[in-house]
């Protein structure tokens, strides 16, 4: 099953360094069949995408964690990181959104078919939007539109073999 595991900068750097990647909470997203009947239509493809979206968006929760970068020894840049990857291992989580699936264990490099980052001309809405997250989920209007600001940015896709390079530059 493809998986999407939300990730940051930091997490990127220890899979390159480990070799593999451990979701925070075991927790990914996936094309379940509980978020496939929640959609009336749609190609995989598209359905895919949402997920890939609701994986994006809890990168963005991570993020949340340490706001700001200034307090930690390592500042990385604030980009949503989402890492697709191939697994079987796999528990549907339905009970908590229709896309979550529970990861059983570290994901290996050589499961991991592509990585999605966002731009440099991401970061000030990524900022914001991590600020705002969990007033968006209350209903704050202003804290939506924030969300709303850093989706129209596209994540980069990136293979594998070119982690090192991206980790390099940033």
């Amino acid at each position: 099953m493809r998986i999407y595991v939300p990730a940051t900068i930091g997490m990127l750097r220890q899979l390159l360094d480990a070799g593999e990647l451990t979701p925070v909470g075991g927790t990914a997203f996936a094309l379940t069949p509980a978020l496939r009947e929640s959609y009336t239509s749609g190609s995989t493809e598209e359905l895919e995408y949402v997920a890939l979206t609701d994986a994006a968006r809890a990168s963005l929760r991570l993020l949340a964690v340490n706001p700001d970068p200034e307090d930690t020894d390592e500042q990385e840049p604030p980009r949503r990181v989402v890492v697709s990857a191939d697994v079987e291992d796999v528990t549907l989580r339905p009970d908590l959104d229709h896309a979550v699936v529970r990861v059983s264990g570290p994901i290996p490099m050589d499961a991991i078919a592509a990585i999605h980052v966002d731009a440099p001309e991401a970061e000030e809405a990524v900022r914001a939007a991590a600020a705002v997250i969990d007033d968006a989920d209350l209903g704050d209007e202003d804290a939506e539109l924030a969300l709303g600001d850093v989706e129209d940015h596209e994540l980069a896709w990136y293979a594998t073999q070119e982690l090192p390079f991206l980790l390099e530059l940033m």
